[in-house]
This record gives structure tokens, C-alpha cells and sequence, in this order.
């Protein structure tokens, strides 16, 4: 099965009409569901217009997916346990789509990583998709379309939705302000992997899995386990009740899995009950109308010629010493306000 979030999207977007790549969408088309990603993805205007009509019209059938955000360290095998993790779910008769979201380059903001190579099974699976996106520079971890991404795979069909992050410890209060779940994975290391976490990374956590629990590894993710437990209670309290468990697995042995795959339901359960889900999920769109609004007031900011001629003007004076930043930055402000 060929999952088209590559080349084909690229060249073939212009061969369908807006309606045509919503159906195409509903119908459950992998092809054109790629080609309307790589639509919401483009900084073209034309596009940009286009992917909003697309995502308004896609927004009737989403919402229905468990979205799981899921970060961690360089090394911590994320890409593997989402493999098993997917496979499972697949086993659980669920359809699942992976964001990954990759660092950009900074000349050309493309894609620099192939998390298809790592995820096989997935990637061969018909019920199973997986699109590679570039951050683009943006912070938190996800795209600027990430978003979008996720309404589109929603209206496609994909109702157990993971959404893996560039790192851990880099602002990833934006994945959470999209994800339902926010799972943070580590390594054994018996402590030192406190050392370098930050906390707030880990109070966002709605669960720690330690991976790589085996061989000579088995009795350190135990002991990892324990530290984390008693990290938890010091540092993370869920205001609707929810305790954060602490869980280890070897995503490539497959053991464990059943058992985060438990905790994922048991969350979604006990958040649809009291909820919760439906609250968050309503301050996640309103955080995400004012992203896109200041994105869009520092897009228009920052290629108005007057505002360059205005701050070159103003740099001027501070690189001749005739003013200081402060002083510079207050007048620029002030000319600024009459544009």
C-alpha cells in the first residue's frame, strides 16, 4: 500500500477541486487525504485558502479519534513503541494515524527524518497511516498545520490518532494544547533521567512509560519506575482526579503494551465520564484561534516594508550610539502605531 505523504502529493494536489478532495477525504483515500495535508502545510495563499475550506468541511466528521501526544528523549525508542503501539490498537480494530513531526531544516523547512523506516509494520498496514511533517521552526514540539493534520485524518477515518513530537523539554505545552493523552517516554537509568527532565515537562505527563524494559535493563526501569512514582507526587496533581501511572515496556520484545494500551482506555474513559475531555478539547480550539491569530499578526508584522525601513532606522541609532535600545525601541514604537 503506497501512504501518499510523499512525492505524489506534491505534484497531483492541482488535479482535484476542493469538493473532490473533501469527498475524496470521507471516502477514506489515504492518497488525497495526503495531498489536503500537504495543502494545509503550504505557506501559499492560494492554498491556504483552499485547506480552509477543506478543514471547515471536515470538521463535521472529526473529533471522534483518542489523540495521543507522545515526546521523550532521543533514544528512548518513541518511534518503536508507537509501531507497537499502533499495531496494537490495530488489533483492537481501530485505524491509526501517526504524526510525526520531524525538525526542519532551517533553509528549506522540509522534513529531515524517514520515521516510515522505523515503523514498518504500520507503514505496510491498510488501516494504518503515517505522515512525516516539518516543525517549520515552530516551537512546542508540533507543526504549525498539526492541527489541521489531525481534523483531516479524523474525517478520513483514523480514530486512534499519535502525534509524536521532535523532543522532550521544548515547550511542549503546544502538543498538549492538542492531544487528548500526553504520554512521556523514557529509558531505564535509575534516576539520572530526572536530571534531564524538565518539570513542567513532566506535569504535563498523563502518563510515564519507561521503555527498553529488558535483558540487563529489567531492574533498572523497576528502580526508574519507583523514582518516578515518587516524582509524581510531588510535582503532578490532575485537578479532575486522574492519577499518572508510571508504567515500563520493551516496545521491541511487545511486552508491556497491553498494559499502556489499558491505561489510554482507562484515561479515555474516565475523562469522556466526568467531563473533562469535552472542556479540554474546548480550550484547545480557543488556544489554537489565538496561535493562529498572533501567527498571523507576526507574518504580516515582519514583511511590512514600513516597519523594516522604521526598526533599520532605529538600529541606526542605537549601532551609532546617538540612542539606547530602550530609548530606540520606545520612539520605533511609537512610529509603528501610526502606521
Amino acid at each position: 500500500m503506497f501512504q501518499a505523504a510523499d512525492w505524489k502529493s506534491l505534484f497531483m494536489i492541482k488535479k482535484y477541486n476542493e469538493d473532490q478532495i473533501i469527498q475524496g477525504i470521507f471516502s477514506g483515500d489515504v492518497n488525497i487525504l495526503s495531498r489536503a495535508i500537504t495543502l494545509v502545510e503550504s505557506r501559499k495563499k492560494e492554498d491556504r485558502v483552499s485547506a480552509g475550506k477543506i478543514v471547515q468541511a471536515c470538521l463535521e466528521k472529526s473529533g471522534r479519534s483518542l489523540r495521543i501526544g507522545i515526546t521523550g528523549p532521543p533514544g528512548a525508542g518513541k518511534s518503536t513503541l508507537i509501531d507497537a503501539l499502533g499495531m496494537y490498537a490495530l488489533g483492537q480494530g481501530k485505524k491509526a494515524a501517526v504524526l510525526s513531526i520531524d525538525p526542519s531544516s532551517s533553509r528549506n523547512h522540509g522534513s529531515i527524518l524517514g520515521d516510515k523506516t522505523r515503523m514498518q509494520r504500520l507503514f505496510r498496514n491498510e488501516n494504518a497511516y503515517i505522515r512525516p511533517s516539518p516543525s517549520s521552526g515552530m516551537s512546542g514540539g508540533v507543526g504549525p498545520a498539526t492541527r489541521e493534520a489531525v481534523i483531516l485524518c479524523e474525517s478520513c477515518g483514523f480514530n486512534f490518532i499519535m502525534i509524536e513530537t521532535v523532543g522532550v523539554g521544548q515547550g511542549e505545552s503546544a502538543v498538549r494544547s492538542l492531544a487528548d493523552f500526553f504520554l512521556l517516554v523514557q529509558i531505564p537509568g535509575a534516576g539520572d533521567e530526572l536530571q534531564g527532565i524538565k518539570r513542567g515537562v513532566l506535569e504535563l505527563a498523563d502518563a510515564v512509560v519507561i521503555n527498553k524494559a529488558d535483558g540487563d535493563n529489567l531492574q533498572r526501569a523497576q528502580n526508574a519506575r519507583s523514582i518516578y512514582k515518587n516524582a509524581i507526587m510531588l510535582t503532578q496533581t490532575k485537578e479532575w482526579g486522574w492519577q499518572v501511572p508510571v508504567e515500563i515496556c520493551s516496545a521491541q520484545n511487545e511486552v508491556g503494551i497491553d498494559r499502556v494500551w489499558r491505561i489510554l482506555k482507562d484515561y479515555q474513559k474516565a475523562s469522556e465520564s466526568c467531563g473533562f475531555l469535552s472542556r479540554q478539547r474546548k480550550e484547545q480550539s480557543k488556544y489554537w484561534f489565538y496561535e493562529v491569530i498572533n501567527r498571523f499578526i507576526q507574518e504580516n508584522f515582519w514583511s511590512n516594508t514600513d516597519v523594516h525601513r522604521i526598526l533599520s532606522a532605529k538600529e541606526k541609532t542605537v549601532l551609532s550610539g546617538k540612542a539606547s535600545p530602550l530609548q530606540a525601541a520606545e520612539d520605533a514604537i511609537s512610529e509603528l502605531k501610526k502606521l
